[in-house]
């Protein structure tokens, strides 16, 4: 039994995960969506798909066929940096799940889910992504010149 569970803990260990999903908008009705993860270093191929339940947005595997409302509509590709993004035209108002999934040949799927509000989206910005990406760094150097200014006091 113990020997099952360090087999299985291996395999885990060794597969893929989804670390991180920022989202933006690009236009007003337009979303981006990246999606940025970590492979084994056993199989560079890896490939992405976004979900909506079961509804297949876009993946980058050749096998797999996106669903037909969504082929003018949304576009998975894989950039340097292990970073899959989709872009997605005319997202819908209100609350809408996005899923990611990481997946190698001969491993599990790793995934991560978003729910995302159109109207409190954020445009695409380097600003906006620091905002969701780094709260707690932004905070800090925000509240920094009034720390300091306190301690001169």
């Amino acid at each position: 039994m113990i020997l099952i569970c360090v087999l299985m803990y291996i395999g885990f260990a060794s597969g893929q995960k989804v670390i991180q999903m920022n989202y933006c908008s690009i236009d007003e009705d337009h979303l981006r969506i990246d999606c940025k993860y970590a492979i084994s270093a056993e199989s560079p191929e890896v490939f992405c798909k976004y979900t909506q339940g079961e509804r297949l947005l876009d993946t980058t595997d050749p096998d797999e066929e996106q669903h037909a409302p969504f082929k003018n509509r949304a576009k998975a590709r894989i950039f340097p940096g292990n970073n899959c993004r989709l872009l997605f035209k005319n997202l819908p108002m209100g609350k809408s799940n996005f899923t990611c999934n990481i997946k190698q040949p001969d491993s599990a799927t790793a995934s991560k889910t978003s729910v995302i509000e159109k109207k409190l989206l954020l445009p695409c910005c380097a600003w906006s992504i620091l905002l969701q990406s780094y709260s707690g760094l932004l905070l800090t150097l925000v509240t920094l010149p009034m720390l300091l200014e306190i301690h001169w006091l």
